[in-house]
């Protein structure tokens, strides 16, 4: 996967461009080397909002990488560019890793990539995603889903979430992390293999809920409750339960046990501790507990994830 290829074509959105390029594109050689080869594929050159975009290879070039990204498309309504689904479909075909970002899933959905599997889009298009594409199984409360060879973001911020997620899978927590903090945004870090299960970003201007997450992640290997982080946070608990649905879409309980999953990945990824450790350390009790939770959320046994993401 260490080929990434971005598609381009007339009528994209350069955010989402712009992500890509500079996770991928950037040379990042000193935090692991090496780094991703990143080109850019198109017919010719592109208008990309104020911008022209010279491509360095034609679309033949993509079935030539191991991972093809698919920006957004301004225009959603219409049909994408033939020759762009027909090149996405060849590197699908030739054994690429498809990932689309924001309206991308449209060309994904055009090529039939997206055919029986759970997808997503900007939360602005999954009515439409689902209408013109009926055997898409469309997710619009989840900023990414990853099958594998097949992923797809959600609109803007979400597209830098699966950029980040995507260099995890490939180079692990520890790279993803650092990546992260150059960039200077938090490592969303929740996923599996076949499936993908995820808690939205809080939005910062929720005082009450922004001073309390950071107190429970230096506590997470302590027997929090509900009473203790409403006692916190300065609410009762009811008022606690719905500041959480508005900010995460999700309850207090299930967001502290999607925390504690994301420490023991952690934690199998970059030590040596035993699974009886590990799960001390995550606040999940028991080794038995651990697996029981792992598996449900992540999709695998914590042994077979570490082997699997070891860094």
């Amino acid at each position: 996967m260490r080929t990434v290829a971005l598609a381009a074509t007339e009528g994209m959105l350069h955010f989402e461009l712009a992500v890509a390029s500079e996770v991928f594109g950037s040379d990042l050689t000193h935090i692991t080397d090496p780094w991703y080869d990143f080109t850019v594929c198109g017919a010719k050159a592109v208008r990309v909002g104020r911008f022209l975009l010279e491509p360095d290879h034609g679309l033949d070039h993509l079935p030539a990488a191991g991972t093809v990204i698919v920006p957004a498309l301004v225009d959603a309504d219409t049909d994408p560019p033939a020759d762009l689904v027909d090149a996405v479909r060849a590197a699908h075909e030739a054994g690429a890793r498809i990932v689309s970002l924001c309206t991308g899933a449209f060309v994904l959905a055009a090529a039939g990539l997206l055919d029986g599997l759970r997808a997503t889009t900007h939360w602005a298009h999954t009515d439409a995603l689902a209408e013109r594409y009926p055997r898409v199984e469309v997710d619009p409360d989840v900023l990414y889903v990853d099958n594998g060879t097949v992923l797809t973001a959600a609109g803007k911020a979400a597209a830098l979430d699966l950029c980040l997620h995507l260099v995890r899978t490939d180079h692990g927590s520890a790279i993803a992390n650092a990546v992260a903090r150059r960039l200077v945004v938090p490592p969303h870090r929740a996923g599996g293999q076949a499936q993908f299960v995820t808690t939205p970003v809080p939005p910062q201007d929720d005082r009450p809920l922004a001073a309390l997450f950071p107190w429970v992640a230096q506590r997470l290997d302590q027997p929090l409750t509900v009473e203790d982080l409403a006692r916190q946070a300065n609410m009762s608990s009811r008022n606690l339960g719905r500041h959480f649905r508005s900010a995460t879409g999700t309850t207090p309980l299930q967001w502290l046990l999607t925390q504690r999953i994301r420490r023991a990945q952690e934690l199998l990824e970059t030590t040596d501790e035993s699974v009886d450790a590990i799960a001390e350390a995550a606040g999940m009790g028991t080794a038995t507990t651990l697996r029981r939770h792992f598996h449900r959320t992540v999709g695998v046994p914590p042994d077979t994830y570490r082997r699997t993401f070891r860094s």
